[in-house]
């Protein structure tokens, strides 16, 4: 496995530790309770930070630091099922109407009136009383037996609240030309051996990405695994749309 790989891991694997801390950071309930208060709570504020986040590092943070994505990496170890087409749309239909639910609920309480990134976490830690528990194992198990059942971070796909804000994110990203952090490929220098679209965790096709020269999908998590995994280092790393396919790589 390659530094970068170990480094990458070594992330997750942390965030997932320190998941009962930040769990409530990440809850789609604090948000929509918050609305109708006319708060902007910790989860709100994150969402935010995350989808400007991605207008320059895409979904880096899905790849890099996620606890629910290290979670389903943990998974593959157990059954490592490619996601079909169809799973991916699920997550919008959910996203949408708790988004308008969202909007409503600030119409509702006459807009904004103020940010709280503490809101119903006054300690700092998410799971500091015994229904905490109840509700993280609950959170956890949820995401399991999706990544189990739909495949490959079948969570990711079908069901998480916060990856269509960095979806958004990448697409306008993209339209606006802005330099950002993607996978750069050499279609040249592919063999179309395929070991990218084996080793990616996303279940895309990869050598296709290559092959057309524009590895910027809305599902690439920026986890450098197919980039590791190539024989002939085809996929690169780099920042910023003028970067060309094998210059200004970030090397593991």
């Amino acid at each position: 496995m390659k530094k970068r790989q170990r480094l990458r891991r070594g992330l997750l694997l942390a965030a997932f530790l320190l998941f009962p801390v930040t769990l409530n950071f990440f809850s789609p309930y604090l948000i929509l309770q918050g609305s109708f208060e006319g708060i902007l709570s910790g989860s709100a504020l994150l969402f935010l930070g995350l989808f400007l986040f991605s207008l320059f590092f895409g979904r880096l943070f899905c790849g890099w630091l996620c606890p629910a994505g290290a979670l389903q990496d943990f998974c593959l170890g157990v059954r490592d099922k490619p996601v079909g087409k169809k799973a991916r749309a699920v997550k919008y239909f959910i996203w949408a109407p708790w988004l308008g639910s969202i909007a409503a609920g600030f119409i509702t309480a006459g807009g904004v009136k103020a940010a709280d990134p503490l809101y119903y976490t006054e300690t700092g830690i998410s799971v500091s009383e015994p229904a905490g528990y109840v509700v993280y194992f609950f959170v956890i198990a949820v995401i399991a037996a999706l990544a189990l059942t739909v495949g490959r971070r079948g969570f990711c796909h079908s069901a998480c609240w916060i990856s269509p804000f960095m979806v958004l994110g990448g697409a306008l990203s993209k339209r606006l030309r802005l330099p950002a952090l993607q996978m750069r490929p050499e279609a040249n220098t592919c063999t179309r051996c395929k070991a990218c679209a084996k080793a990616c965790p996303m279940s895309l096709g990869v050598e296709a990405l290559v092959q057309a020269g524009d590895m910027r999908h809305r599902d690439c998590i920026l986890c450098a695994s197919c980039a590791d995994v190539c024989p002939r280092h085809a996929i690169t790393m780099g920042f910023g749309p003028g970067v060309r396919a094998g210059e200004h790589g970030v090397e593991g």
